[in-house]
C-alpha cells in the first residue's frame, strides 16, 4: 500500500471532530423513535407519513444499515439492500472504473432519480461510453456521498415523474443527510482483499520458451483499504444545528487478469527472445482502480417563529488510476515504440474528478400553507491524465504522460413550493394539496488536453516492420510505409476541435393531491408540466389507491406516464480517435447530434424518452411478519441510446460522396429503442426476541425482472444502403434484456445480545448473459451466492469493534473461456453483477461521542 497521505483538509477536520467539546453523550431517544414510526418524505407530500402506509412501495435503508458492511461504497451497500438495485463493477472501461453506475429494476442508471434532502442532485460529468452495462448514459454518482453524512436512505420503487420530473421512470432514491446538534463519531476501517481464482489458459504459438497449465491458479492479497470517516453535531445555539461529516479513503488496486501467451518480444534470427522466458504474464490491470479521495459534507438549520432556514455543502476529490490493455514490446499493431518501453507497457487511464454542491433554502408559514423555498448547485468534473503511455506518431522523442482534458457538467436549481390541508366533506381525511414551481439551469462543457495528447506528429512504420506488415492496401504498399495513430495510447485527448460550452433552461410546475377516501381507501393524483429549452415541453401525471381491507392487509396500485429529458452530456459529447482500415488512418467520431456528419447519417435533435408505468401491489402481516409483494411494468418508448461504431465501407464511400473526406465513420446518439420491463418486489421483515439467545431481526428480499425490446432504431439515410448497417446491434439489445440479474434473493440475520452482535446475509445473484456478436459467443454467467458476515463488540457507549468479510466464501463469476478472452487479460466478464475481485476481509473500530 503506498505511503498514508492524509489530505490536509481531512487531518483539519478529524481535529474539530474529536475536539473535546464534542465529548458528551450521545441522546438517541430521537433516533429510536424515528427507527420505530418510519417517517417517509419520499412519495409523498403529506406530513408525517408512515412507511407502512404509503401507496406505493418505499424502503428506508438505516444508517445502521448503511455501516454493517466491509465496504464503505454507497452504491456497493444498496446493492445487497434492495431487491431490484443493482451494481456491476466494470474494468477496462476508462472513466467508467472510477465513476461506476448502478441500476434500478434492470433500467438505465440515469433513469432513477437521485435527491438529497428531497432536491434533485447533480449528475456526473462522465458519459458511459464503453462496452458496460448502462452503455450512453450519464447519471449520479452515489458514491459522492459518504455513509458518514447520512441518516436513511429512502428508496421510491416506483415512477415519480409526476411528482419530481424528469429521470424518475424506474423510481427515485432520496438521501436524507443527518441533523444532529450534538454527539458525533470517528471510524476506522481497514480491509483488503484475501482470495484465490481459476483461469484458463491459452496455449504458446508454437515452439514457445513459455508454457502454462490449461487451467491456472492465483492467490492475491490485495486491494488495501484504509477509510477514516466521521461526524459531529454542534449546537449553535437559538435552535440551530450544524452537522458535519468527513471520509478520507485509500485504497489500492486488485488485480485479476489471465495469463497472456502471446508473444511480447520481437523474433532475434527467428528464434524467441530469452525474455520470454521470465516476462511477468499477468501483465494486466484487471480489477478494482486505485483510488485516494476526501469527501466534506455540512448540513445546518435553524428554527425560527415562523419557520427555518436550512443549507448543506458538500466537496470530494477522487485521484483514482486505472489500466487500460497492455501493449506487448512487439505490439502486432504497432502501438509500442521499443525505444522507450523495451519490454512494453501498461497505459495508465488517471482522472481526477472533484464534485461540489450547495444548497439553502427557506421553510415558512403563510396563512395555512406551508412554503418552501431553495437554490440548489451542483458541480462535476473530471479531467484525464494518461499516464505510462506514448503517442505513437511522435516517435522515441514522445512524452510518456499526457494531460488529456475532460468534461464538466453544472446545474442550479430554484424551486418553491407550498402544501396545505383544505377540510372536504365527501372525504375522509383533510385533503393535502402540494404545488409548486421549478427553474432548472443546466451546464456542460468539454476542454481540450495538450496538444501531444491529441496530434499527430508525423511518424510512420516501413512496410514489413511489426503494425505495416499485413491487410495493406496497394496503395500503402506502393508508397512504402504506413501511418500511425494520434495522440495518447489508450485515450487520446479531447481535441480543440471536441470543445463544447452548452446550456439549458427547463421550467417545471406540480399539482399533488392526497387524502383518505373512505376510511379504508387511501388516494393520491399528480400532474406535472415541464418546458426545456432545448427540446420542447412535456406533461406527466400518476394516480395512485391504496385499499386496506383490514389493520393486516391491504392493495395498492398505481398508473401514471414518465419521462427523461435527453442528458446535455448525450447531446453534446463528442470525442475522436484514429482507427486504421487496411493501412489507412481514418477519424472516428462520437459525434453530437448536431454535427453535420451526424446528421448526414440521419441523427436528429434528441427528444425526451416516455414512459407508462403500472404497478400492483400488496402489504400484510402475520403475526410479527411484514410483507410487500409489488408487481411492475414499465413500458418506454424513443429510448437514448448511443449508436454502433459505423465504420463500414459502404459508409465511408456514403459520407465521402456527401463531402465529408478522410472520415472513418463514428456513432451518435439516438431516439428509437422501445422496451417492455416487467417484474416483481418481495420484502419480508420480522423480528424474534428471545430470553437467552438475544434479538433476531430477519429481512428477505426477492426480485425477478425481464426486460423486452420490441422496437430498434433506424433512420432513412443508413436504411437506404446496401447491406444497411445496424445502429443498434445484438449485443447491445441483449444487454438491455439479459445483462442484468434475471433474479435477486437475499437474506439478513441482525443479532444482538448484551454487548455482541452480529450481521449474516446472503446475496443470490441470478443467471446473466454476457452477449456476443454472434449466439456462439454468448457467454451465460450462472447463478451466485455470496455471503457476508459481521461481528462486533460493544465495550461501552463510546467503543465498538467490528471484525468481518464479504464474500467469505470467496464466490467468483464463472471464467471467460480462452475464445473469449483473447489477449489472457479479461478473465471475467464486465456483466458480473458483484465484480471479480473474492473476499473482502476488514476491521473496524467506531468510537461515539
Amino acid at each position: 500500500m503506498r505511503s498514508f497521505k492524509p489530505h490536509p483538509l481531512a487531518m483539519a477536520i478529524t481535529v474539530v471532530l474529536l475536539s473535546p467539546a464534542a465529548f458528551a453523550q450521545q441522546d438517541t431517544t430521537e433516533e429510536k423513535a424515528e427507527k420505530i414510526e418510519q417517517i417517509v418524505v419520499t412519495g409523498t407530500r403529506v406530513a408525517g407519513r408512515s412507511v407502512s402506509d404509503t401507496a406505493v412501495p418505499i424502503d428506508i435503508i438505516s444508517t445502521e444499515m448503511l455501516q454493517r458492511a466491509g465496504s464503505t461504497e454507497l452504491n456497493q451497500v444498496l446493492s445487497t439492500a434492495l431487491p431490484s438495485f443493482n451494481f456491476p463493477r466494470p474494468g477496462l472501461t476508462d472513466g467508467t472504473d472510477t465513476v461506476r453506475p448502478a441500476t434500478l429494476r434492470g433500467l438505465g442508471p440515469d433513469q432513477s432519480l437521485v435527491l438529497v434532502n428531497s432536491k434533485r442532485r447533480h449528475a456526473a460529468s462522465l458519459v458511459n461510453v464503453n462496452g458496460s452495462v448502462g452503455r450512453g448514459s450519464s447519471a449520479v454518482d452515489l458514491n459522492t456521498i459518504p455513509t458518514a453524512a447520512i441518516s436513511a436512505v429512502e428508496v421510491l420503487r416506483d415512477g415519480a415523474s409526476a411528482q419530481y420530473g424528469s429521470d424518475a421512470i424506474a423510481g427515485v432514491l432520496n438521501i436524507r443527510l443527518r441533523e444532529a446538534s450534538e454527539g458525533g463519531n470517528f471510524t476506522t476501517s481497514y480491509g483488503w482483499r484475501e482470495s484465490t481464482y481459476s483461469t484458463p489458459t491459452t496455449t504458446p504459438p508454437a515452439g514457445a520458451t513459455w508454457s502454462a497449465p490449461a487451467i491456472i491458479e492465483r492467490s492475491r492479497t490485495d486491494g488495501e483499504t484504509l477509510t477514516l470517516s466521521g461526524w459531529r453535531g454542534f449546537d449553535l445555539g437559538s435552535n440551530a444545528f450544524l452537522t458535519i461529516s468527513a471520509e478520507y479513503k485509500d485504497a489500492e488496486k486488485t488485480e485479476r487478469g489471465g495469463w497472456d501467451y502471446r508473444r511480447q518480444y520481437p523474433l532475434v534470427d527467428g528464434q524467441y527472445d530469452e525474455r520470454e522466458t521470465y516476462f511477468n504474464r499477468f501483465n494486466a490491470w484487471y480489477g478494482e482502480p486505485e483510488l485516494e479521495q476526501f469527501t466534506l459534507f455540512a448540513n445546518a438549520g435553524k428554527t425560527l417563529d415562523n419557520g427555518k432556514i436550512y443549507a448543506w455543502l458538500s466537496y470530494q476529490d477522487r485521484e483514482a488510476r486505472s489500466g487500460g490493455f497492455y501493449r506487448p514490446a512487439d505490439d502486432a499493431s504497432g502501438r509500442n515504440i521499443i525505444e522507450i518501453y523495451p519490454d512494453g507497457f501498461l497505459p495508465i487511464i488517471a482522472p481526477d474528478v472533484t464534485d461540489a454542491s450547495a444548497a439553502v433554502g427557506y421553510e415558512f408559514d403563510i396563512g395555512e400553507w406551508t412554503v418552501d423555498t431553495s437554490l440548489v448547485w451542483g458541480q462535476n468534473r473530471m479531467a484525464f491524465t494518461i499516464e505510462n503511455t506514448l503517442n505513437r506518431s511522435i516517435g522515441p522523442s514522445s512524452k510518456t504522460e499526457f494531460d488529456a482534458g475532460g468534461f464538466r457538467y453544472g446545474q442550479t436549481v430554484f424551486n418553491a413550493s407550498g402544501v396545505r390541508s383544505f377540510n372536504v366533506a365527501a372525504l375522509a381525511s383533510p385533503l393535502n394539496v402540494a404545488t409548486g414551481v421549478e427553474l432548472r439551469r443546466e451546464r456542460y462543457s468539454i476542454f481540450a488536453g495538450e496538444p501531444d495528447s491529441w496530434r499527430n506528429g508525423g511518424a510512420t512504420i516501413p512496410v514489413g516492420q511489426t503494425g505495416c506488415i499485413s491487410g495493406l492496401s496497394q496503395a500503402i504498399i506502393d508508397r512504402g510505409f504506413c501511418d500511425t495513430a494520434s495522440g495518447a495510447q489508450v485515450f487520446p485527448g479531447f481535441r480543440p476541435a471536441n470543445e463544447v460550452r452548452e446550456t439549458r433552461r427547463a421550467v417545471g410546475v406540480f399539482l399533488d393531491l392526497e387524502a383518505n377516501l373512505t376510511d379504508n381507501m387511501l388516494g393520491s393524483v399528480a400532474v406535472r408540466a415541464e418546458d426545456y429549452s432545448d427540446f420542447g415541453s412535456n406533461l406527466t401525471g400518476k394516480a395512485a389507491l391504496r385499499y386496506d381491507f383490514t389493520d393486516n392487509f391491504g392493495l395498492r396500485g398505481s398508473l401514471q406516464n414518465g419521462f427523461r429529458a435527453p442528458s446535455l452530456q448525450q447531446q453534446n459529447f463528442t470525442s475522436t480517435s484514429t482507427n486504421f482500415i487496411n493501412g489507412v488512418p481514418f477519424d472516428i467520431t462520437t459525434f453530437p447530434v448536431s454535427d453535420p456528419v451526424a446528421q448526414a447519417l440521419g441523427a436528429k435533435e434528441l427528444d425526451a424518452e416516455k414512459s407508462v408505468n403500472y404497478s400492483l401491489g400488496t402489504v400484510f402481516k402475520i403475526g410479527g411478519v411484514s410483507v410487500t409483494i409489488d408487481g411492475y411494468r414499465i413500458d418506454i418508448e424513443d429510448r437514448i441510446v448511443l449508436s454502433e461504431n459505423l465504420t463500414q465501407v459502404n459508409v465511408r464511400e456514403y459520407l465521402a460522396n456527401q463531402g465529408f473526406i478522410g472520415i472513418g465513420g463514428g456513432r451518435f446518439f439516438i431516439n428509437g429503442v422501445d422496451t417492455e420491463t416487467q417484474g416483481v418486489d418481495v420484502v419480508i421483515n420480522w423480528s424474534m426476541p428471545t430470553d437467552k439467545l438475544g434479538l433476531f431481526d430477519f429481512t428477505l428480499v426477492g426480485n425477478y425482472n425481464e426486460t423486452k425490446v420490441t422496437a430498434l432504431p433506424s433512420t432513412s439515410q443508413l436504411s437506404a444502403l446496401n447491406p444497411a448497417p445496424t445502429l443498434f446491434g445484438r449485443v447491445n439489445v441483449l444487454t438491455f434484456e439479459k445483462g442484468s440479474p434475471k433474479d435477486k434473493f437475499g437474506a439478513t440475520v441482525n443479532w444482538s445480545y448484551d454487548n455482541f452482535s452480529a450481521t449474516l446475509k446472503a446475496t443470490r445473484y441470478g443467471e446473466v448473459l454476457t452477449p456476443g456478436t454472434t449466439e456462439a459467443t454468448d457467454f451465460t454467467l450462472s447463478p451466485k451466492t455470496l455471503v457476508d458476515l459481521e461481528a462486533r463488540y460493544e465495550f461501552n457507549d463510546s467503543w465498538i469493534l467490528a471484525f468481518g468479510a464479504d464474500n467469505i466464501f470467496d464466490q467468483y463469476p464463472d471464467a471467460f473461456p480462452t475464445n473469449l478472452n483473447t489477449t489472457g487479460a479479461t478473465s471475467f466478464s464486465n456483466y458480473s453483477p458483484f465484480g471479480r475481485s473474492g473476499r473482502l476481509v476488514y476491521g473496524r473500530v467506531a468510537y461515539n461521542f
